[in-house]
């Protein structure tokens, strides 16, 4: 255990050591990443929430662990008994005061200095594993004197003996153990916070790593932290050697590598439902009922968690270190770390309503960790020395109060749109290749049948035509000779005498009679081939009105599978516009649910989503996909969209109005709204329609415009405060009237226009809006008074404004004193920031006093959280001799 004992110890390197190389970043079954946001606190996101804000209350666990005496302490203390006593059947520790006396302790478990590593991964960090296996955050932290075994317990490698594997070992073998690699991903940072700056163990270079905190979830992120996907384990031991090899230690009294610096392990871990994420549909187009799978579209569902492992520095005394030059800074570096955290410790323990988390980058990047929303697990390290009494005791109450620290544990899960959206795509692409196939095969086959039945009507026409021309000739012949046959015979009796007359005129009169029986005969007979060439042109014509009939039939056929693939095309158009309205829903759950204030827009959409979204994304998938409202703007066009806002059908004025709602979020499509008529039509809707829903999602439209100088002046023109007001003292939904309390309070921010925003009951119409009472309402009121009061104080200061202020002539003042000490952060920081700025001019002074805002300027200058604020607070009440005059009657000291 103890990193004094030779080879026990986990071997690491001077903070100079080399970089990590281009063999060990790239080979191997991990790849390298591009740096990301590393989100320190909670797992961030894009996409839709699938999962509430609710959360399961859960305790700090801590486990206390001795360590064996080392050869030194087996020396120099053989005559004396150790200071603790371990009862870990009764999870109890006694801590000896002197042979007679002692305090006992209780714990979440003891163990003693025989426990294996295998008995303190499971008592202490298989649960918080376990939590993260199912979508929750956890952190795993060692804390104790230096040398006392907390780089052993959780950074031990095992290289030469795999039963001395430590926490982050083992850990990670049970989370790739439990993992699916073809649907989960594991992604991993080490970092090492020394001398107060964040270090990347992966890359030295990257040695002042900032933290970045989100001001509207107070959540804080590492953009600059390199993140590296895991695959295997060889892959992570690798990781963790090339990490230890660059994390700081040095050689002390206490320890011979005495680690110089906290080391933080944070794993990403991002897993799919199972169950939960099929659609359950069938896309196939020959069973007919394609459509069914519009009830039942969801998108998949993924759980995004973190593991935090925390290896903390030993806390060290200076005289027993013997700590000197650069390592003594770091000896005070390490302490004042640990004593805010110990601050933060004894804060949330003592349920303080102030916990002073920004004194250290360790309390910040350890915010989720105590009092947030992760599972926590402590084991505190202790040596059995009575020497070290001091030092173990200290531990040993850090433990004590750690165990009272109330953690908020939540569920992490998004919806998978990104996801969602592929398959879409990849069912359409299926049958728009089955359909183009189908229509192939049938027009193939129409040419092939049309062409059979044209070969066969002209083969017979051509059979007919020369049977009719070889009849004709025949009988023609016929007939002639039987002409001549005759003449001769008239001839020949012309010639004979009467007697042969009489004698041959019977026998010529047979002859004829013949002849003329004959010539019936061959006339029958013509007849009759004559008619079998007819009855064979009409079984001919008979066959071409069948091929007729099946190319008719075809054609029939071919329009059906026409139609149907209109059909379908409407369907994949529904389902568009489905997952479009999808994604919107989403947005305002989202938007429902937080409580944002910042300056930001109002109705971000889909299109935010997409923007958050690809700030996170690895830059080899910067050219996929766009985003559908993106795509619909490219297909239809801006004023297309514009005159659906005029359409007869309210559903159709609904998806028309919050398309162009998503298109104005992005700043580089508000110019081309602006100038095609889409304020105008937006303002219209304001003034004309009754749905409640189309209100508030063009109010929303209109505060994102807001955004732009240009534009508020273009509002201001054209009367939209006026119909923003109107809006505001009809409605009654609470997202409605925050949407146009934020178009005004964007209105508030401009200089030239306060004059004209206050004669136009702008400011009337957000202190009437506070009646609602709803936070998000209340905090954009709020924001927009701390604009309009910014404005002024900055035009007083200018010479440009002499007077009272508007703010206060309206009546804002008495509910601004009365908001000054809201309990939502958001409210309360810009009504602070709204009085200081009224404070700041002295004929403010006496209204500031009758109405009571100066204990509440008091306050400001002495408690707020901001320094910014708290600063100009004090400056205001230093600068003004009425308030100076006001607090030595009152007997106040700032």
């Amino acid at each position: 255990m103890d990193r004094q004992q030779g080879s026990a110890a986990t071997p690491k390197a001077a903070a100079g050591k080399p970089r990590l190389s281009a063999s060990a970043s790239g080979g191997g079954a991990y790849r390298r990443t591009s740096s990301g946001p590393l989100h320190a606190a909670g797992g961030g996101g894009g996409g839709g929430r699938a999962s509430s804000d609710s959360g399961v209350s859960s305790r700090v666990r801590v486990a206390v662990r001795l360590r064996p005496r080392n050869a030194e302490e087996q020396a120099s203390d053989a005559d004396f008994a150790d200071c603790v006593e371990l009862q870990p059947e009764l999870k109890r520790l006694k801590l000896r005061k002197n042979n007679w006396e002692s305090d006992t302790f209780e714990f979440d478990e003891v163990l003693t200095e025989f426990s294996s590593q295998k008995r303190v991964y499971e008592v202490v960090a298989k649960p918080v594993v376990e939590s993260v296996l199912e979508g929750y955050n956890g952190t795993v932290m060692a804390y104790g004197q230096t040398g006392t075994g907390k780089t052993f317990t959780l950074g031990r490698l095992g290289d030469e003996d795999t039963a001395a594997r430590g926490i982050m070992v083992r850990a990670m073998e049970d989370i790739l153990a439990d993992i699916t690699p073809e649907t989960d991903t594991i992604s991993l940072s080490y970092l090492q916070l020394y001398m107060e700056m964040i270090q990347d163990l992966l890359d030295p270079v990257n040695d002042n790593i900032a933290i970045v905190e989100d001001p509207r979830t107070g959540d804080v992120s590492l953009p600059g932290a390199t993140v590296v996907e895991v695959r295997d384990q060889k892959s992570f031991m690798d990781l963790l050697r090339i990490g230890e090899a660059h994390r700081a230690a040095a050689n002390t009294k206490m320890n011979t590598e005495s680690s110089r610096s906290h080391a933080i392990l944070m794993v990403n871990l991002r897993r799919a439902v199972k169950g939960r994420n099929e659609m359950g549909v069938s896309m196939s187009a020959e069973n007919g009922h394609s459509s069914s799978m519009m009830g039942s579209l969801r998108p998949p569902i993924v759980r995004k968690s973190k593991l935090v492992v925390v290896d903390l520095a030993g806390s060290e005394r200076i005289d027993k270190s013997g700590s000197e030059g650069h390592t003594l800074e770091e000896a005070k570096s390490i302490n004042l770390s640990l004593s805010s955290l110990g601050k933060c410790i004894n804060a949330l323990a003592e349920s303080s309503a102030h916990v002073p988390v920004r004194d250290s980058k360790l309390t910040r990047l350890l915010k989720d960790s105590f009092g947030g929303t992760a599972r926590t697990s402590l084991v505190v390290t202790i040596g059995p020395s009575p020497r070290h009494r001091g030092e173990t005791t200290s531990t040993i109450m850090f433990g004590q109060r750690a165990m009272k620290v109330q953690n908020m544990v939540k569920l992490k899960e998004e919806f998978d749109y990104k996801s969602l959206c592929r398959r879409l795509d990849i069912e359409l692409d299926k049958l728009i290749a089955e359909n183009e196939r189908q229509r192939k095969y049938f027009d193939d086959e129409i040419e092939r049948i049309t062409t059979e039945a044209r070969c066969r009507i002209v083969e017979a026409e051509r059979e007919c035509k020369i049977a009719l021309e070889n009849d004709k000739m025949k009988y023609h012949q016929e007939y002639l000779d039987s002409i001549k046959i005759l003449e001769e015979k008239w001839k020949v009796h012309q010639q004979s005498p009467k007697k042969e007359v009489k004698e041959t005129e019977s026998a010529s009169t047979g002859d004829v009679h013949d002849l003329l029986q004959n010539e019936k005969m061959l006339r029958q007979s013509a007849e009759d081939e004559s008619n079998d060439l007819r009855n064979q042109l009409l079984h001919w014509k008979k066959m071409e009105a069948t091929a007729t009939a099946e190319v008719v039939k075809l054609r029939r056929m071919l329009d059906t599978e026409a139609s149907q693939k209109d059909k379908f095309q409407e369907e994949i158009a529904v389902l568009k516009s489905r997952f479009m309205q999808l994604s919107m829903d989403a947005d305002e759950t989202r938007m429902s649910l937080d409580t944002g204030d910042g300056p930001g827009k109002i109705f971000p959409g889909l299109d935010s989503l997409m923007s958050h979204t690809r700030s996170s994304q690895p830059r080899e998938q910067s050219n996929g996909p766009k985003a559908p409202v993106a795509k619909l703007f490219e297909q239809v066009g801006l004023q297309k969209i514009l005159s659906l806002l005029e359409s007869e059908e309210p559903d159709v004025r609904v998806h028309a109005v919050k398309v162009v709602a998503n298109l104005a979020a992005e700043e580089a499509n508000q110019e081309k709204i602006v100038e095609a008529g889409g304020l105008t039509s937006l303002l219209m809707l304001l003034r004309s329609s009754e749905d409640e829903t189309i209100r508030r999602v063009a109010a929303g439209a209109i505060a994102n415009l807001a955004m732009n100088e240009t534009n508020q002046d273009l509002i201001m023109a054209q009367g939209g405060v006026t119909l923003l007001s109107m809006t505001a003292s009809d409605a009654e939904d609470p997202q409605t009237l925050r949407m146009v309390a934020g178009a005004i309070a964007n209105l508030c921010g401009n200089d030239k226009l306060q004059a004209r925003l206050r004669g136009e009951g702008g400011i009337k119409a957000l202190l009437g809006m506070v009646k609602c009472g709803h936070p998000d309402v209340l905090a954009q009121v709020a924001r927009g008074i701390a604009n309009f009061a910014k404005c002024e104080s900055r035009a007083a200061t200018q010479g440009n404004k002499v007077g009272r202020s508007l703010l206060v002539d309206d009546g804002a003042l008495p509910w601004i004193v009365k908001n000054a000490n809201n309990e939502a952060a958001p409210i309360r920081r810009h009504i602070e920031l709204a009085l200081c700025h009224l404070a700041q001019h002295e004929v403010n002074a006496k209204d500031i006093v009758s109405e009571g805002a100066l204990w509440e300027l008091v306050r400001i200058s002495r408690d707020c959280s901001r320094e910014d604020i708290r600063m100009l607070a004090y400056r205001t009440l230093t600068s003004s001799p009425t308030l100076q005059s006001e607090m030595r009657r009152l007997r106040i000291e700032c």
